[in-house]
């Protein structure tokens, strides 16, 4: 009898379990049904961190007046920039618009990177030429993925390096033609280095040519002629943006007004690059893109 007992009584207790249950997973009256709560092991993934955007120059020796800049444009709209640091100036600081310069976001260059001279790309990636390590060996890296990851990259492909007294070229490290370079452009068989109150050109190794044009401060590429930045000029309120011949330059070698950029400072680094018929120009705490090569902005 209480074997039988006990086991009714089991089966009440199965009955009222079942009905709680169906009610817990019902559809309410006034409502649909909740969530069936799930649960599991795995950790929670970690979330990387954005770079913050900023309209600003880099941080740390792009707020000195004198140093020198680079800017290398893939098109319109994409572009990369940094100063120009020496192995005992503060941290390289390399930066990324994909905006037209409306916002840069800081790219990791690496730890052993001591120095930024060079910086050049293109719509397959990016190049740097950096001081490595204690003895801030010149090196070339690239990078195909936006800065995420970098490699050995081909001597040349980040341009040409400026230092104090020297330019270091696709091959190797030479005495500069003028003892304070402000900017240097290797092509294909011709070099134009931007001096304080000249420029010097040359054809593959042969002897620098000086012409006497004063207040260079960036040079681009424009295939059959140089495009540059020039500050101080009596003709422009700004930065003036002129045309020089790449081939044949001689002492008496003339530039061609292209435009005036009046929005650009008239003092302090300056630094240009053109893609295609799109010319950015980087001053002051600036950055604007012409569609016409810097005839109009």
């Amino acid at each position: 009898m209480w074997i039988a007992v006990a086991v009714v009584a089991l089966i009440v207790v199965d009955v009222v379990l079942v009905s709680l249950a169906l009610g817990r997973t019902a559809t309410a009256q006034n409502g649909p049904a909740g969530p069936i709560p799930t649960f599991s092991s795995s950790a929670r993934p970690s979330v990387t961190p954005t770079p913050s955007a900023s309209a600003t120059p880099s941080a740390g020796v792009a707020d000195d007046a004198s140093a020198s800049r680079l800017l290398s444009a893939v098109d319109g709209k994409e572009a990369w920039r940094a100063s120009r640091t020496s192995c005992s100036a503060g941290k390289a600081v390399l930066e990324h618009s994909v905006d037209g310069g409306a916002t840069w976001v800081a790219v990791a260059l690496g730890d052993d990177v001591r120095a930024l001279t060079g910086l050049r790309a293109t719509t397959t990636g990016v190049s740097v030429l950096v001081g490595v390590g204690d003895d801030c060996a010149a090196t070339v890296r690239t990078s195909a993925d936006d800065g995420a990851t970098w490699a050995a990259g081909q001597p040349g492909a980040a341009g040409a390096g400026v230092t104090d007294t020297a330019l270091q070229l696709k091959s190797g490290r030479i005495a500069s033609p003028c003892t304070d370079p402000v900017d240097a452009y290797q092509g294909q068989y011709t070099t134009l280095v931007a001096c304080s109150d000249s420029v010097a050109w040359r054809n593959g190794t042969s002897a620098w040519v000086t012409a006497p044009i004063a207040g260079i401060q960036s040079i681009a590429d424009a295939g059959n002629t140089y495009t540059l930045a020039r500050t101080g000029a009596a003709t422009c309120a700004g930065v003036e943006v002129l045309s020089l011949p790449a081939v044949k330059v001689t002492a008496s070698s003339a530039v061609s007004p292209v435009g005036c950029w009046t929005e650009g400072t008239s003092s302090g680094p300056v630094a240009i690059d053109l893609a295609g018929t799109s010319l950015w120009a980087w001053a002051g705490d600036t950055v604007a893109v012409s569609a016409d090569g810097g005839a109009s902005w």
